[in-house]
């Protein structure tokens, strides 16, 4: 069995997921214990011991087990910090930057709430030896200052990094905690890497209390699997890696709902919305990878990687503005901020005679935001997902389904007062509600450069059946729900991986150079809980920023089932047309390894007035399971052996490679080989894609199948 549980602000959820079939054996809710003495802890722990007593689940039939946590987000929104003392060090000419570099000013967290870190330097001889005593004075000051946690932070320390785990372990020795900035990022820029280990540090006393109490309470249980915590970037990784990089597990909680959607519903490229009461998460998966960007603390720049995800202040509970007969919008405020339940989850005749009153759900807002009254004074909100029930929109077997007969009665006095019909204004309101998702995924369609052809809506999370659909039809794009879409992000922490990345600043980097990144990589993402056998690294050379970018990610245990039985090859080949939105007659088998299929079709397409006719090839790499895998509009597909993939290798790029303005742009390259799907498009030299490929396909014999698929880059 698989545990995954996603601590929310409300209620802390939890799913046994079986290890074999990756189908949901149970899910089940404990409320959140934000005010206990232990905190959220407590929760998790209310929930691990329900799980094994109801279930009647023996502690070793757990193999993995693993928790979000929102706990260093609201730690950093609410300023409920850690006092911080920065020591920065340096010498020369180096050192005068070093001041000011490692010099962090205050950094707003809330409103009239900062974070105001103390500070003191230390020249370091450039033999980098200097009087411990010093130095342990000034840690002394620190602390008698105030300061909890010791950041040590050195220019150029993530080459060198022995002045400033000097430093960091001198302050453990007195009793305080400390971190440093090689240890929260591998990036050059002194003040960044500073001000995101000063976050670390601040954050550091309240993780690593509920890091260990939690863990203490699954080895009391007698649980042999290591507890495992959500990361930003939708990874899991070990309770001692907490202990060093908490900040790795702020916005868990997002991250985990696309975890579920790339672990449990196997989307490939789509816009994945995660659709709660209040705000829905927007966020792309692309070639089955999530975009990840910098994150932004109190409005500075962090080296933090995190999920790009963008929420808007729009969801399935999100209350109706009404002014002078007409909508005007639809939230912010939603209904559980009012204190008020839902108008379609409940009876239809409390609301006979009921009538239409505006409110101010806190005393900040407006007063145009409406309610139903009932005769008896009690007041329900009308919502997205009350205008969803009364149109029939929402699946019974939805989460938010409700009572057609009751939202409409609800949306009467609303309707009488536009002039319209209960219907007209049903339609209204989520056509004002999608509209908004509808223009956020439009941004990111053009920002990531996606091929409408391939993008699917998918939706997770409780309010999804209310938007994610309509948004779908407004935009003409296919749209559907994920599997268990009220539990989809507890499902993600249960079915996540282990994963980290290295990053590096290299000018114009060797192959050698770039595989050495990969190794440290695969060696911190098995340092953190990953077995060797199970990793794998994606690798992106950006030459602008001259960042070599190495992603690894492996499993906790060997065994991996699989989410759904085989599907023979006629079933992979319908699976493969649907993606292609062609007749199944058009698409052949193009070449296969053991437990991939690639499917191809050609299609036609007129030019100038009709005159011309083009053709492209699709492509579409099917598993054998029938889910699709990749999908390229314009691609081909070269089989061949591990002996010989150099050749081929050189000449695809060769081919295929665009010459612009800009310089040359590789094709995008992908390498199959049995169920592995390597991903070479981030690379900048063919020699790059060669080494990299030949490392991947080292342990294999020479005549091992593998099918190399690509596509020009700008196809």
């Amino acid at each position: 069995m698989r545990v995954g549980i996603d601590v929310g602000g409300t209620f802390t959820d939890v799913v046994v997921i079986d290890n074999d079939t990756r189908e949901v054996v149970s899910q089940l809710k404990v409320p959140t214990t934000h005010s206990a003495r232990e905190g959220v802890a407590l929760g998790i722990i209310n929930a691990i011991e329900r799980v094994l007593n109801e279930l009647e689940i023996s502690p070793e039939d757990v193999i993995f087990i693993a928790h979000s946590t929102t706990q260093a987000t609201n730690a950093l929104l609410e300023g409920d910090v850690a006092n911080v003392g920065v020591i920065g060090l340096g010498s020369g000419l180096e050192g005068w930057k070093a001041k000011f570099d490692t010099r962090v000013p205050p950094i707003e967290l809330a409103p009239n709430r900062f974070l105001k870190p103390e500070y003191k330097f230390v020249s370091v001889s450039s033999d980098g030896l200097w009087n411990d005593n010093f130095t342990s004075h000034i840690i002394k000051e620190l602390k008698n200052k105030g300061a909890e946690v010791i950041v040590a932070s050195e220019a150029f320390g993530v080459d060198k990094n022995e002045n400033e785990n000097r430093i960091a372990n001198l302050a453990r020795a007195k009793g305080l905690l400390a971190t440093s900035g090689h240890e929260v990022s591998t990036l050059y820029g002194l003040r960044t890497r500073t001000r995101t280990a000063v976050l670390n540090g601040a954050i550091l006393p309240k993780m690593i209390h509920t890091a260990t109490m939690t863990d203490e309470c699954v080895k009391r249980a007698g649980i042999k699997a290591p507890l495992m915590i959500m990361r930003s970037d939708g990874g899991v990784m070990s309770v001692e890696e907490v202990h060093r990089r908490p900040i790795m597990t702020m916005l868990s909680g997002p991250a985990a709902g696309i975890a579920g959607a790339l672990m449990y519903e196997k989307v490939s490229d789509g816009i994945f919305i995660e659709v709660g009461g209040t705000s829905a998460d927007i966020s792309v998966i692309r070639d089955g990878q999530p975009q990840t960007k910098a994150a932004k603390v109190g409005g500075h720049r962090t080296y933090l990687n995190t999920l790009d995800i963008r929420t808007l202040a729009i969801a399935g509970g999100s209350m109706v503005r009404e002014k002078n007969g007409a909508i005007v919008d639809v939230g912010a405020r939603s209904a559980h901020i009012a204190g008020l339940a839902y108008s379609s989850f409940q009876k239809p005749e409390i609301f006979e005679s009921a009538k239409l009153i505006h409110l101010r759900p806190t005393e900040k807002d407006t007063d145009d935001y409406i309610a139903i009254e009932t005769i008896s004074g009690e007041r329900f909100a009308l919502t997205p997902t009350c205008a969803a029930n009364l149109l029939g929109i929402i699946p019974e077997t939805a989460f938010a389904f409700g009572n057609t007969e009751a939202a409409r009665l609800a949306f009467k006095p609303l309707a009488e007062k536009l002039g319209i019909s209960t219907e007209d204004a049903a339609r209204k309101v989520l056509e004002i509600s999608c509209a908004k998702v509808q223009k956020q995924i439009e941004e990111l369609i053009a920002e990531y450069n996606l091929d409408r052809a391939t993008v699917e809506l998918v939706g997770g999370g409780g309010g999804a059946a209310s938007l994610v659909t309509f948004t779908g039809k407004l935009m003409n794009l296919p749209a559907r729900l994920a599997r268990k879409a009220e539990v989809i992000s507890t499902i993600g922490v249960a079915l996540a991986m282990v994963r980290d990345v290295i990053e590096r600043n290299i000018v114009d980097p060797t192959p050698e150079q770039i595989l050495q990144v990969r190794r440290e990589a695969s060696e911190s993402v098995i340092k953190i809980g990953a077995l060797p056998e199970t990793v794998e690294v994606n690798i992106e050379v950006d030459t602008r920023r001259n960042l070599v970018r190495a992603t690894a990610f492996g499993t906790t245990e060997l065994k991996q089932g699989e989410s759904s039985t085989a599907t023979d090859l006629e079933g992979c080949r319908q699976a493969a047309a649907r993606s292609m939105k062609t007749d199944e007659s058009n698409v052949r088998l193009k070449s296969e390894t053991s437990a991939l299929y690639v499917f191809t079709a050609e299609i036609l397409r007129k030019t100038f007035f009709g005159l011309f006719n083009s053709s492209k090839q699709l492509a579409r790499v099917v598993d054998k399971t029938g889910v699709v895998r990749l999908q390229r509009s314009h691609a081909e597909v070269y089989p061949t052996t591990v002996e010989n993939i150099a050749r081929e290798l050189e000449f695809v790029i060769t081919k295929l490679t665009d010459f612009g303005d800009a310089g040359r742009d590789l094709p995008d390259i992908h390498v199959l080989v049995g169920a592995r799907i390597v991903n070479l498009s981030g690379l900048a030299e063919m020699e790059q894609v060669i080494a990299l490929a030949q490392t991947e396909l080292e342990n294999l014999s020479a005549d091992e199948s593998v099918v190399v698929v690509a596509a020009p880059k700008n196809a």
